[in-house]
C-alpha cells in the first residue's frame, strides 16, 4: 500500500467520523485507566455496565482504596478475570497515591509500572486521556492493519511501529479509534462486511465478501 492510498483511507475515516471516541465510558483520566484495565479480555459493554455502578461510589484512587479489594470485586464480578483485576486495581491505586499524588501519570514508563498496565493500556491512556499520537494495537487493529495492507506485521509491536510510521501525521491521534471501530463493526474477524466498507476500493484484502451480514 502506498502513501497516497493511506491518505485517502484516513481522510474517509475522518469524513465519516470527525471526532472518534472510545466506547468506554469515563469522565477523568483515572476512570479511563480503570476502565481500560478492566476491559482486558472483556467487552466495552460489560465494563461500562460495571463501572456505571462502581464509579458513582468510588472514582478516585483514594476512594477505591477505601472501598477495598473485596468490595471492588463485588462491583466487577460480571467481568472476566475479575479477581486478578480487582487486585491490580487496588495495587495501582496504592501506587498512584504513594508516587503520583493520586494523579494518572502522563508518561509511558510510569504507566507501565502500574500493576495490570501493559503497553497497550498505556497507549490507550496516553492517546485518549492526554492526546498523545500513540497506537494501542489490539486484536481488531492488528487484523485491520494486516488485512487491509495499511500496516502489515507479524507481531503487535511491529504493527504498532509501522502504523506510527505510515499513518499520515494529521490523522495519527485519532487513527487508533477509527481502526478499532472499523475492526469491531465492519472488518470483522470471521466475515468482514465488505459491501458496507467505505475503504473497500482501497483495501488490499483479496477475499472480500460480497454481501453484508
Amino acid at each position: 500500500m502506498n502513501p497516497q492510498k493511506r491518505e485517502i483511507i484516513f481522510a474517509r475515516f475522518k469524513a465519516a467520523n470527525p471526532e472518534p471516541r472510545t466506547e468506554l465510558q469515563y469522565t477523568s483520566p483515572f476512570e479511563l485507566l480503570i476502565a481500560v484495565m478492566l476491559s482486558a479480555q472483556a467487552t466495552d459493554i460489560s465494563v461500562n455496565i460495571a463501572t456505571a455502578k462502581l464509579f458513582p461510589v468510588a472514582n478516585t484512587p483514594q476512594a477505591l482504596l477505601k472501598l477495598g479489594e473485596k468490595r471492588v470485586k463485588g462491583y466487577i464480578k460480571t467481568i472476566g478475570l475479575f479477581n486478578a483485576k480487582a487486585a491490580n486495581v487496588i495495587k495501582t491505586c496504592q501506587l498512584l497515591v504513594d508516587e503520583h499524588n493520586g494523579d494518572v501519570p502522563e508518561s509511558r514508563e510510569a504507566l507501565e509500572r502500574l500493576p495490570g498496565v501493559g503497553r497497550k493500556t498505556a497507549n490507550v491512556v496516553l492517546n485518549t486521556a492526554f492526546g498523545h499520537p500513540t497506537m494501542a494495537v489490539d486484536t481488531h487493529i492488528y487484523r485491520v492493519s494486516n488485512r487491509t495492507g495499511i500496516a502489515k506485521g507479524k507481531t503487535v509491536l511491529d504493527v504498532e511501529k509501522k502504523l506510527l510510521r505510515h499513518v499520515p501525521k494529521p490523522y495519527l491521534v485519532d487513527a487508533h479509534h477509527w481502526l478499532i471501530l472499523h475492526g469491531r463493526y465492519v472488518c470483522k474477524a470471521r466475515k468482514p462486511v465488505c459491501s458496507g466498507c467505505l475503504i473497500r476500493d482501497l483495501c488490499d484484502f483479496k477475499d472480500k465478501t460480497p454481501d453484508s451480514v
